[in-house]
């Protein structure tokens, strides 16, 4: 079953999600406020994918830089240009923490992001506010199949679980660029059941003819493995290099199959991620058509 986004940039939901573009997410998780891999560059400017690689941008973001409200924290899957842009490194603030892999962290601290943070799997961070807590922890994935995945960037998955008086409120799952691999993620699930929410990066991505990200195949496989209430793909149709359109992964014949639903989202569009925000619409909509 599939569901579209509702609601606007902004709001006063206790959490949510706004879809800015590419993989970046502005998330409202209670008293924290986190971006996720921050992608600006307008359409038509060219992301550095690395040896000498470049796609351009088909897209415009839903949001500047200059229009974020102020971050806690930033969580980055990898260093690519389509995930950190130059106009990320231009203008967010330099104080935030950035969490992300030991060589991205690295880099960005080379850049002045003093507050860089890497993670190797499975280590986390707790952010603190008053009585609430949010824990992000990274989890395993991996950019491309086995062996040519050496050549591409470090990529994390991330698990962000926010508590309120040491209950867990809400546990989110950010898969990263990753392929579907059952060695690699098979021990996201036993680490890290009961996700609520799957923000799954999606596209198909071709470079030099391998598929480094997943497609609407891989995506059933890991929505199956995790099993999350809902599922958001995000990272789909931002840049030349996505080839596996959105509609793959949308067909009722393949939401069908996947533990979950699938909440589709647009630029600019915000969702409630509050547990059992699907589970009530699903009930309501089928007593509807009774």
């Amino acid at each position: 079953m599939t569901t579209r986004a509702t609601g606007v940039v902004g709001g006063t939901m206790e959490t949510s999600a706004t879809f800015i573009g590419t993989a970046t997410v502005l998330l409202r998780l209670g008293a924290f406020t986190m971006l996720t891999d921050p992608n600006f560059l307008h359409r038509g400017q060219r992301a550095y994918l690395g040896h000498g690689l470049w796609s351009k941008r088909l897209t415009e973001p839903a949001l500047g830089p200059d229009e974020l409200p102020p971050l806690d924290g930033i969580v980055l899957s990898h260093l690519h240009g389509d995930h950190f842009d130059r106009e990320a490194r231009r203008h967010l603030p330099r104080d935030v923490p950035v969490l992300t892999t030991v060589a991205a962290a690295r880099r960005l601290r080379k850049w002045h992001f003093d507050a860089a943070v890497g993670l190797p799997a499975w280590d986390d961070v707790v952010l603190r506010h008053a009585n609430e807590t949010l824990r992000v922890t990274s989890v395993p994935a991996r950019h491309g199949p086995t062996g040519p995945h050496l050549a591409l960037p470090a990529t994390m998955g991330s698990i962000l679980d926010w508590e309120v008086d040491g209950v867990r409120r809400l546990r989110l799952y950010i898969s990263g660029d990753t392929r579907f691999n059952r060695r690699v993620l098979g021990d996201i699930p036993r680490r890290f059941p009961d996700v609520d929410t799957m923000l799954v990066h999606l596209g198909g991505t071709r470079v030099l003819g391998l598929l480094v990200t997943m497609d609407a195949r891989d995506g059933v496989r890991l929505a199956n493995l995790v099993r999350p209430e809902r599922i958001i793909p995000i990272h789909y149709d931002d840049y030349g290099v996505f080839r596996d359109p959105l509609s793959n992964f949308l067909q009722p014949g393949v939401t069908a199959r996947m533990d979950g639903v699938v909440t589709p989202i647009l630029r600019g569009e915000t969702v409630d991620l509050a547990p059992g925000v699907v589970r009530a619409a699903n009930s309501a909509s089928t007593s509807a058509g009774t």
